[in-house]
């Protein structure tokens, strides 16, 4: 993986890649507007202006996380990631309503619909493109670690459902001459792009809480159970915080006490190669060694220690329910 900064270069220039796209393709919609004056369409262009602007937040954000640490900010500038998330979600938010109001007045008032079929071709076309667009910057940003990148590519996703209930809805109304399924198709639309905005707004706010990150804890205890060297006896009180891309690893490490400070130093530095090589170099750790208590001896497999009090049982397994409460373990 590339280091800090190349990765974020990396990452500006994929969403302003991915910024031009989007204006592209709010272009080719609203032509399919112009051309159909079909409410569900001008649903979905209005929904590329969305598209843009959270691509535009992203874009600034990216950058601004990219930045370097310094006296103000010593954990770096990641946490703007969750703030342009959450600006994105209410974006969504209030495309969605807008959405479902233009929807429910066109039941009222109905506008005369046109040129459906090419109306077709043309949201077809545009929901293609954003899949693919939505799906490249999902696996970009799981790579880099990006909730702003995954967002993005999220709400994309989010753009395609909605372009292939247009493009279903549009042929039925082509080939039934039902008008009003035009509306339907748009409240439905705006009801989708709603639980979208939501779903974003609140992952956006559980990581400024710090919460827990399950499938990366469970990642971490992995690589650690199976490149666990012998003289770390045990391990606890272990989290992850998450600062935009980078994460912040922080752990209590079980050494024997009677090593010297240079010994130790070469385990935790162990340790770290260990997770930066498996998990990239966008990891910050904050080891904390512990010297080996009496009642440690019956975890700890170091062979022929002579300070050892008691018999060797067995080595407990980490566990996500053993390694994170602040408790040594015991047999």
């Amino acid at each position: 993986m590339e280091n800090y900064f190349e990765a974020g270069k990396t990452k500006i220039r994929t969403m302003r890649t991915m910024l031009f796209f989007s204006i592209a393709l709010m272009a080719i919609k609203f032509t399919a507007y112009f051309i159909t004056h079909s409410v569900a369409v001008l649903s979905d262009a209005l929904e590329s202006i969305i598209n843009i602007t959270a691509g535009a937040f992203a874009l600034f954000s990216i950058y601004y996380a990219a930045q370097p640490k310094d006296i103000d900010h010593p954990y770096g500038h990641g946490k703007i990631e969750n703030i342009s998330a959450q600006i994105e979600g209410v974006l969504i938010l209030i495309a969605g309503i807008s959405i479902i109001l233009k929807g429910i007045y066109s039941f009222f008032h109905p506008p005369e619909l046109e040129k459906l079929d090419s109306g077709l071709v043309l949201a077809g076309f545009a929901g293609l493109c954003n899949f693919f667009m939505g799906n490249y910057l999902i696996k970009k940003g799981k790579y880099y670690n990006s909730l702003i990148m995954i967002a993005d590519g999220k709400h994309l996703i989010t753009d395609t459902v909605s372009s292939i209930g247009l493009i279903i809805g549009l042929g039925v109304i082509y080939f039934t001459h039902i008008f009003w399924i035009d509306n339907l198709l748009a409240i439905i639309f705006g009801a989708v792009i709603l639980w979208a905005g939501f779903k974003l707004i609140r992952e956006s706010v559980f990581n400024l809480l710090d919460k827990a990150d399950i499938e990366k804890l469970n990642q971490l205890i992995d690589i650690l159970n199976k490149n666990r060297r012998t003289k770390w006896i045990d391990m606890h009180n272990l989290r992850i915080l998450k600062y935009g891309s980078q994460l912040h690893i922080d752990a209590h490490l079980t050494l024997p006490w009677y090593e010297t400070l240079e010994q130790t130093h070469e385990e935790v530095r162990a340790m770290e190669k260990i997770i930066k090589e498996n998990m990239g170099d966008e990891i910050e750790l904050f080891i904390h060694a512990d010297p080996c208590p009496t009642s440690s001896c019956p975890l700890c497999a170091v062979e022929n220690c002579a300070h050892r009090k008691f018999p060797f049982v067995k080595r407990l397994k980490w566990t996500i329910e053993n390694i994170i409460p602040d408790t040594k373990h015991i047999i």
